[in-house]
């Protein structure tokens, strides 16, 4: 065998790539600009002049062949990736659609809040009222004036439908009263409410002519139970007024002729929309204050009377949306009504008595004469 032939004959390598010749192992020096433009050239199918007339197995044949072969390889690499990713999303959509996990963006989905219907409960004997959410639970459907809200103390709200604005016409009550509206400048309505009970026990229910004779020093001694509800000085006023109202009803015959005088016997009526519209005092309250002062009461200023003549109903000043700005009124006309009708029955019965004596007299004077 011929060792020129050998040599030239291709080996096959470990890596499975074909070695190339002895030649093409020596180090090979870079090819010019120029002949890199050639081989570009050559590529797109126009071959240069000057390698067609070359030895195919020289050096820059070989080069050029090299980085031929390494360009189609690339691009069917680039093909392949491709075709290959293309197929794999295809594939993973449609595997995604076959079992219904398609990713999407979550997007936040608003939904309506769940509205509860309400139905309306009215048992015998009771309020009406309303279904709330919860179970077992009543919503109350009354209407009141704006300052009673869902948060108002529930002594207070109780205090609203059954008392506040109904006229009064009994003296103790009156004097209760007057006297809770004095303990205003040191205590609000629900406070004085949730200690009524005290106040009643120490007061004796409040009794004019009982609290008149109270012990001053003994109501006002340290660790009293009355020291716990209001100052000494509001305690001292207390027993002051209840001495002068007695003297008031020695006067008038009942501090409720007193004091309804002041707006002719029948209570004045707001009829106010809006609260901003409700005063704090009126001329009429100043007028009352005036008066009471001049008697020798204490602590009655227009303010605090105003607030007396609104919880004794002398003025009604429920906001016409209120349920109770009716049911004051109606009280009103429904008391008007009885004493019209005890009037003309007193009335009828003085003059049956009347013609009873005259009768009687005529029949004395007859018997006489015969």
């Amino acid at each position: 065998m011929n060792l020129a032939e050998s040599e030239s004959r291709p080996v096959l390598g470990p890596a499975g790539n074909k070695t190339r010749s002895l030649e093409s192992r020596k180090p090979v020096s870079k090819p010019k600009s120029n002949t890199k433009m050639e081989s570009v050239g050559e590529i797109k199918g126009k071959k240069s002049p000057a390698l067609s007339g070359m030895n195919p197995n020289g050096k820059l044949m070989n080069c050029v062949s090299k980085k031929e072969q390494e360009r189609k390889v690339f691009r069917s690499n680039l093909s392949m990736n491709a075709s290959c990713s293309s197929d794999n999303s295809s594939d993973s959509s449609h595997s995604r659609a076959s079992t219904g996990r398609i990713v999407r963006k979550s997007v936040p989905i608003l939904r309506k809040q769940s509205v509860v219907k309400v139905q309306k409960v009215v048992s015998d004997g009771s309020t009406g009222g309303e279904v709330g959410p919860g179970a077992g639970e009543v919503v109350d459907a009354k209407k009141r004036c704006a300052w009673v809200t869902p948060n108002t103390d529930p002594c207070y709200v109780a205090f609203h439908d059954e008392e506040w604005g109904s006229p009064v016409h009994d003296d103790r009550k009156l004097f209760e009263l007057l006297s809770l509206s004095t303990a205003l400048a040191e205590l609000a309505w629900p406070a004085i409410l949730n200690k009524r009970h005290m106040f009643r026990d120490v007061f004796q229910d409040f009794d004019p002519v009982a609290v008149a004779k109270l012990n001053e020093k003994r109501i006002t001694a340290i660790g009293s139970s009355a020291s716990s509800l209001l100052s000494e000085l509001k305690l001292r006023v207390i027993i002051e007024n209840a001495r002068q109202m007695c003297k008031i009803i020695d006067e008038f015959g009942s501090f409720d002729k007193y004091i309804w005088g002041f707006v002719n016997h029948k209570p004045t009526i707001g009829n106010f929309r809006y609260p901003r519209q409700v005063p704090i005092k009126t001329s009429k309250a100043d007028v009352i204050s005036k008066d009471l002062v001049k008697r020798g009461l204490r602590g009655v200023g227009p303010t605090v009377v105003y607030s007396f003549m609104q919880v004794a109903g002398i003025t009604n000043d429920h906001l016409i949306s209120c349920f109770r700005f009716q049911e004051c009124i109606s009280a009103e006309c429904a008391k008007d009504k009885d004493d019209s009708f005890k009037d003309r029955f007193e009335g009828k019965q003085t003059e049956d008595e009347t013609d009873l004596d005259v009768t009687g007299a005529i029949d004395r004077l007859s018997l006489s004469q015969d």
